[in-house]
């Protein structure tokens, strides 16, 4: 399954909470057979924070009480139609001091349930939106390299000018202009 994310985001590293909490998510979700909702509610929340500057302050800002942070954030995740489950994770985490780390939460359950699906996470960072066949055709061929199925988190980067990169855990296919252009800047400069 490919979900789009537009826009900046925050760094979507998972830390040791994150991680934990993405498991406690996972597991809630698994036994009451919301997998699929959890989901979707966390590719909503992550869309709302890359098309947002001020959500994304109100996350990092350590100027805002836990309290009140965890409020306002269920508060959006109630408008965006988020499911009670998806704004009470949202809620304790943030309650808890960990708002900032929500994306990392994000990223580390949409992680383990590619590996439940039997599948690994990649994310396809492209210059334009990528259309059904193009992205079908991308991870075509990621999947033949990982050697297995394979879910994609797509984003777009105008930076890149032309082309694509694709993240597969500490692996990283660079098919995009931008680098095409700063190798040959370096070998340019070399020669």
């Amino acid at each position: 399954m490919a979900q789009a994310i537009e826009g900046q985001s925050l760094q979507v590293r998972a830390s040791e909470a994150a991680e934990r909490y993405a498991h406690a998510a996972f597991d809630l979700a698994l036994e009451g057979k919301a997998l699929e909702v959890l989901e979707k509610d966390f590719a909503t929340f992550d869309a709302a924070l890359a098309e947002s500057a001020d959500l994304r302050t109100a996350l990092k800002s350590p100027l805002i009480a836990a309290d009140e942070k965890s409020r306002a954030l269920v508060a959006v995740a109630q408008k965006l139609g988020l499911s009670e489950l998806g704004r009470n994770i949202i809620g304790l985490t943030a309650k808890n001091g960990r708002a900032i780390d929500l994306p990392g939460v994000a990223s580390a359950f949409r992680a383990r349930l590619a590996k439940h699906r039997g599948s690994a996470q990649v994310e396809v960072i492209s210059a334009r939106p990528l259309d059904q066949k193009q992205l079908d055709s991308i991870l075509a061929g990621v999947s033949k390299a990982l050697g297995g199925k394979v879910d994609a988190v797509t984003r777009v980067d105008e930076s890149l000018i032309g082309g694509f990169i694709v993240r597969a855990g500490s692996r990283q296919f660079d098919a995009s202009l931008k680098s095409k252009l700063a190798s040959l800047k370096l070998a340019l400069k070399t020669a």
